[in-house]
């Protein structure tokens, strides 16, 4: 499936939903599979988009994963949910995504998360393990404790321009994210800029976090997947999470950049529905998966 010209095929169900104190748009796109239920069906997916990141971003994964139910959130201030009232900690947007499967009836879901979102993705299992099924982490590190990417470039990330002018995005895709540019018009077309508060607060979110000290104790089985020209997220930082999650393995992009997903979605859209949908014989640390990305 080309990302570049992608028109989301599965419909999915918008609401802003109001739980505990706190308002998101949330979306939810059911899968259709006539005569199958229960413990049959294949586990619904909850994603944690990237920074100033919206809904309408993460679309395509509805139409890749077409057999399964994939339910998401803008988070504050981004896309179309208000602003935060107060600031947060990534414990309590886990506490809050919880709150959600529980309002649209989910329960055990495999997670999956993308660079910042990658970060809340690995609180989430660690402070929901009986809620998680697998893990899917891409493009992302262990929060504090990471190699930082190219200073130049994290610069100009400190801004949310890149949200707010298509053109900008366009014209500074490979300075900003490396890799390959293809599908940077599709993904440019489907942006919402974030409010300046609410960009703020998910850069404040993250502040003094970090996963490293409780992977080690994570046994949930973890894919990570990294792209070897990332120039914001180094491909060593995957390596470290790898290393440490006893149950991870790890999938290197070879010419992918930050939005691996974006560029490289033919190759390694594969390479996730076989990790979701494997039985439990779960090899652990096998290092790296031998068959690599590669640019189609």
């Amino acid at each position: 499936m080309s990302t570049q010209t992608h028109t989301s095929v599965r419909h999915g169900h918008y609401e802003r939903v109001t739980l505990g104190g706190r308002t998101v748009r949330a979306a939810v796109w059911r899968a259709h599979l006539p005569g199958i239920a229960g413990k049959d069906r294949p586990r619904p997916i909850l994603f944690f988009n990237g920074i100033g990141a919206n809904i309408e971003l993460m679309a395509p994964l509805a139409d890749w994963f077409a057999d399964r139910d994939i339910i998401t959130f803008d988070m504050p201030g981004v896309g179309k949910s208000p602003n935060p009232i107060l600031p947060y900690r990534p414990w309590m947007m886990c506490a809050f995504a919880v709150e959600l499967l529980d309002y649209f009836g989910f329960g055990v879901v495999d997670v999956m998360g993308v660079s910042w979102g990658g970060a809340m993705a690995q609180q989430f299992a660690w402070q929901n393990p009986k809620r998680t099924g697998r893990l899917l982490l891409a493009a992302t590190s262990m929060g504090m404790v990471m190699v930082p990417g190219d200073p130049e470039v994290l610069m100009k990330m400190a801004s949310p321009r890149r949200y707010v002018d298509k053109d900008y995005m366009l014209a500074n895709f490979r300075t900003l994210y490396g890799g390959e540019s293809k599908g940077s018009d599709g993904h440019a077309s489907r942006l919402l800029p974030p409010s300046t508060i609410g960009y703020m607060q998910q850069l404040a979110c993250m502040m003094g976090w970090t996963s490293a000290w409780f992977l080690p104790f994570l046994q949930t089985k973890t894919l990570v997947m990294m792209g070897d020209k990332d120039r914001i997220v180094p491909e060593i930082n995957g390596r470290w999470i790898a290393s440490l999650a006893p149950n991870a393995r790890l999938h290197i992009v070879k010419g992918g950049g930050h939005l691996f997903l974006v560029s490289f979605a033919e190759t390694i859209v594969p390479v996730m529905r076989d990790f979701f949908d494997e039985g439990e014989v779960w090899h652990g640390k096998t290092g790296d998966d031998h068959g690599h990305s590669q640019a189609a």
